[in-house]
């Protein structure tokens, strides 16, 4: 009982001293910045040589060679069996410390340095045979240099080593801590493998994403989230999602769990925005794995995501950050991820979002007019009028129809507004309701609400009805366009310049992208980071500037149904 208790105890030491973060400190030395803040998901030696140079890479890379090494032959010597424990505990402690470990957040590589100084201190104590131990190394290299993808040996590396051990016939102790590094180290490779699989990690070799390394190229990213369980199965990575909620194999509730516990992750890219200057407009797609109301239920947990969606486009270069659909409405609609992450621009897309709603309805409203609508006559519904948006649609509509309906949910508000706008047209006949049911009659609807689930259904619009849909997620339910006679105009909605090609289906229809997203294209390809949208309120000027910059640089913002605005 004595030797197997020495070995559990060697494990467990040396997973305390495979937390140390030696290399980390040595980064931190030579360029004065936190580790993780090069990289908020994964160092790893590649990572730190792109992004602080030789120097700091392969210091960190020795140094914890030697804790890998020192751990194994220090506390190897306590048992014949304590050798294998103690280098799967430094080299579990190394890639998953616990969570409070030197005060917590702490960076964690891919562990090779670590995982050869293991091998090194195992072999030098004894008790398997030394080319079982070498195997992994000789798997790594090949796969290394057959792909440049690092990850792709490191998974190699870890599967060899237990096959390795057994045809070797190492006893239970080596097999069982063989397996443990291959299963551990193998998650902690998981996203690195997704990247892999969507075509956007980085091989070795390639060069830094510095800002404005290609003059030629824009570089900026943009932060999404799943609209439905659906979307988690876009990426070529995650399609096996689709399979298995079909069957039942994995619970939804168990997904809804996981989803908060995942990082941001780079899922797309957009390309072939074209710039009149010559110049490309390039966009990473990265997505924090949050439905909607996930994101409205946990302001706080979303807001950290949200942080880390931005470190994580600094680190690859990006000049500038948006913040898409609901990830806009966190963190003091982006005041706090902006703290959080003071050298990289981020903006909400708030000011060209309403400039694009301003300048679409009088266009919606002539196009009404040429095709044979009567604007004096008609009625206007406004879904959502307690907003800001909304409220300004309504403003705009009252001097132009007959009748106008508000609809929201705080009816004392709503009552106000309504006298505000008989005050200025007491021409108008306005109604106030908060049942969206009273606009079934409306010839014009337009809806801007923050409700995750479609609002304006089937039942609630006449035929012939012309829809104006300004809500993120979606306010009208996907059936109302099959109402006969029915136009459904997606709210800010813009075609960029070029010919714009992604994987990730955006929902908006080739070729067309949210307006929140086109401002940080036009922010960034302007370099105008002083015209970002953040917190509550919007500048008029800002409003002004990013239609004129927009229309500028080509950017066209649709005025039609969906079903023909795909069309180029």
């Amino acid at each position: 009982m004595v030797e197997p208790a020495l070995a559990l105890l060697a494990g467990a030491l040396a997973y305390v001293i495979g937390t140390v973060p030696v290399g980390a400190a040595w980064v931190h030395r030579l360029t004065g910045h936190e580790a993780r803040d090069l990289n908020p998901h994964l160092l790893g030696v590649e990572n730190v040589f792109r992004l602080a140079g030789a120097p700091a890479a392969l210091g960190s890379f020795f140094l914890d060679l030697f804790k890998g090494a020192f751990a194994v032959a220090a506390l190897g010597a306590l048992a014949p069996a304590a050798a294998p424990l103690a280098a799967a505990g430094a080299y579990v402690g190394h890639v998953a410390p616990w969570q409070g470990a030197w005060g917590g957040h702490l960076p964690r590589g891919r562990g090779n340095g670590v995982l050869l100084g293991v091998l090194a201190g195992w072999a030098a104590v004894g008790g398997a045979p030394a080319w079982a131990l070498a195997a992994p190394v000789v798997a790594y290299a090949a796969v290394l240099a057959a792909s440049r993808f690092v990850a792709l040996g490191t998974l190699a590396g870890l599967a060899t080593l237990p096959l390795a051990l057994a045809v070797a016939g190492a006893g239970p102790w080596d097999l069982a801590a063989a397996v443990g590094m291959a299963v551990v180290g193998g998650w902690r490779q998981k996203s690195a493998w997704a990247r892999v699989r969507d075509g956007t990690e980085a091989r070795l070799g390639d060069p830094p994403p510095v800002r404005g390394l290609d003059p030629n190229v824009v570089l900026a990213a943009f932060m999404v989230h799943p609209m439905t369980v659906d979307d988690l199965a876009q990426p070529r990575s995650q399609r096996w999602l689709r399979f298995v909620l079909a069957r039942g194999w994995l619970p939804l509730a168990w997904l809804r769990w996981v989803l908060p516990h995942l990082r941001p992750q780079v899922q797309g890219e957009i390309r072939g925005v074209a710039l009149p200057d010559g110049r490309e407009l390039r966009m990473a797609l990265i997505s924090g794995p949050l439905l909607p109301d996930q994101i409205r239920g946990d302001t706080e947990g979303a807001t950290r995501m949200a942080i880390l969606g931005a470190r994580l486009a600094r680190e690859m270069g990006a000049e500038a950050f948006g913040l898409g659909a609901f990830w806009s409405t966190v963190g003091e609609k982006g005041l706090a991820v902006q703290a959080a992450v003071p050298d990289l621009a981020i903006t909400n897309g708030g000011a060209y979002t309403a400039g694009t709603v301003r300048a679409a309805v009088p266009g919606l409203l002539e196009r009404f007019r040429t095709e044979g609508g009567d604007l004096r006559h008609a009625t206007a519904a406004v879904v959502g009028a307690n907003g800001v948006v909304a409220f300004g649609v309504a403003r705009v509509l009252a001097g132009e129809v007959g009748k106008l309906v508000l609809v929201g949910r705080d009816l004392e508000r709503l009552e106000r507004s309504a006298a505000t706008l008989a005050r200025k047209h007491p021409d108008v006949a306005i109604e106030v309701a908060t049942d969206v049911s009273t606009i079934q009659g409306a010839d014009l609807i337009f809806t801007a609400t923050s409700d995750p689930d479609p609002v304006v259904l089937p039942e609630h619009v006449k035929p012939g009805a012309w829809v104006y849909d300004l809500g993120r997620p979606a306010d009208v339910h996907p059936d109302v366009a099959d109402v006969p006679g029915v136009q459904v105009v997606p709210g800010g909605v813009v075609r960029p310049p070029g010919a714009l090609r992604t994987a990730i289906d955006l929902h908006f229809g080739d070729g067309l992208v949210p307006a929140c997203l086109a401002e940080t294209m036009i922010m960034t390809a302007t370099r105008a980071f002083d015209r970002a949208s953040l917190g509550p309120q919007t500048r008029s000027a800002d409003i002004e500037w990013y239609l004129e910059q927009g229309e500028r640089l080509g950017f066209e913002i649709v005025t039609r149904d969906l079903r023909d605005a795909a069309a180029p």
